[in-house]
């Protein structure tokens, strides 16, 4: 437990790093570099190239190189994005915005492997529930990571400096280079089967082969809602509400108020899941987000109601905790056997929210983005209750994490 742990928080502050450095620099584009909808065209172009890199380079990198190098090098490609952001134009952002994309499939997915086999691993040594355990580890991880936009948007705000930012970038390699653990089923695996990288060919069906299963299907609204309501608050809610109502200055506090609420949600959910079920957890995110969006189609902001700006940002905290850690433990509990096609397609779905979130950023008034966001809430919901169903359906009194804990962790099926 004590090696598992440690390795799940040298991933975590490797996050941490990362993304303080990207996590405040995200939140600002669409307001700092708003000429010529630059900044909302970089996203745009950076979760484009993040769903292309989905179709087929986490299976192949994480066969190829294991988990522990594959966070790290697509961890480089973060750090473009950070040194573009110092002479901001079209020929900057626009090519890091790309590099940035087509590491960030990879990074995640590997992640969220890495996290699932540890999980699955200790819960097998212990003789506890796999999916208990991986529930933890993703609130563990959601906890540190999710802080992240504290650190950053401070920096941002109070500093806005890109130096520190990169620096940051770079210590989160090290860290991970140095003090992580390449994971056990790595190892196990026989020397054929890790010479054996799959084609660019073969991945892409694989990915796409993995929609053949009807859970993964009906999965499809819920993971882009994720992106959807990312791209709004991060996108819509600081340019339209923050900046237009306090200034571009308060955009960093606005999403610093997020993102304290999103960490310490996100280990509170982590842990207590085990007792109150996912589904009741997403039943309190749904709510959550609808009120929300009820609440900001009613609301006319004026700077006189300076607590309110910070209100809907720690209610969508709360929210977005709930859907990350249910969500990402969730792929890795139904589909164990096939992780890497499961996560590269929670990466590439998700990113297909952000890029239709922040393509029609500039073309549609804001009230039309929030109808839109919930109509996709309320499909995501009647989806994922089939999702519910269908598991029920098939193992009949049987929970599913029972069910998961009768897979080895370390079958071939892993791919790793």
């Amino acid at each position: 437990m004590e090696k598992n742990l440690k390795n799940i928080l040298v991933i975590s502050f490797g996050f941490l790093l990362l993304f303080t450095a990207y996590g405040g620099l995200q939140s600002l584009q669409s307001s700092l570099h708003s000429e010529e909808g630059l900044g909302v065209a970089s996203l745009s172009v950076l979760y484009a190239a993040l769903i292309l890199s989905s179709m087929f380079l986490p299976p192949i990198l994480i066969r190829k190189l294991g988990c522990k190098w594959t966070i790290a090098g697509s961890m480089c490609c973060y750090i473009t994005f950070s040194l573009g952001n110092f002479y901001a134009s079209w020929y900057t952002l626009i090519p890091t915005s790309v590099i940035l994309g087509l590491g960030g499939a990879p990074l995640w997915s590997a992640k969220c492997t890495y996290l699932t086999i540890a999980g699955n691993s200790y819960a097998e040594k212990a003789g506890k529930n796999g999916k208990d355990i991986i529930n933890q580890y993703f609130g563990v991880f959601f906890l540190i990571f999710q802080s992240s936009g504290i650190w950053g948007n401070l920096i941002s705000s109070l500093i806005f400096s890109q130096a520190s930012t990169t620096a940051s970038g770079v210590l989160a390699v090290l860290l991970v280079v140095i003090f992580l653990d390449q994971i056990k089923s790595d190892q196990a695996e026989t020397e054929k089967e890790i010479l054996e990288t799959p084609s660019i060919w073969s991945t892409f069906l694989a990915t796409f082969q993995h929609l053949k299963d009807k859970r993964q299907c009906l999965l499809i609204p819920l993971t882009m809602y994720s992106g959807f309501e990312q791209g709004f608050l991060s996108g819509d809610y600081t340019k339209t509400y923050v900046t237009c109502a306090l200034g571009i200055h308060y955009v960093g506090y606005a999403m610093i108020c997020f993102s304290a609420v999103n960490s310490l949600c996100s280990l509170l959910f982590g842990k207590i899941s085990q007792f109150t079920g996912r589904k009741l957890l997403f039943a309190l995110a749904a709510v959550t987000n609808t009120a929300c969006i009820i609440a900001l189609l009613l609301w006319k902001p004026h700077p006189k109601q300076l607590a309110v700006f910070f209100v809907f940002p720690a209610l969508w905290g709360l929210s977005d905790a709930i859907w990350q850690t249910q969500t990402n433990g969730l792929y890795g509990i139904l589909f164990e056997k096939h992780k890497e096609a499961a996560f590269a397609n929670y990466r590439l779905w998700e990113s297909l929210g952000f890029v239709i979130a922040f393509g029609y950023s500039t073309k549609l008034q804001v009230y039309i983005k929030l109808y839109i966001l919930l109509s996709v809430l309320v499909l995501s919901m009647v989806t994922y209750g089939a999702v519910e169903y269908l598991e029920s359906k098939t193992s009949p009194g049987t929970p599913t994490a029972t069910k998961m804990e009768n897979v080895g962790p370390f079958t071939r099926d892993t791919h790793l």
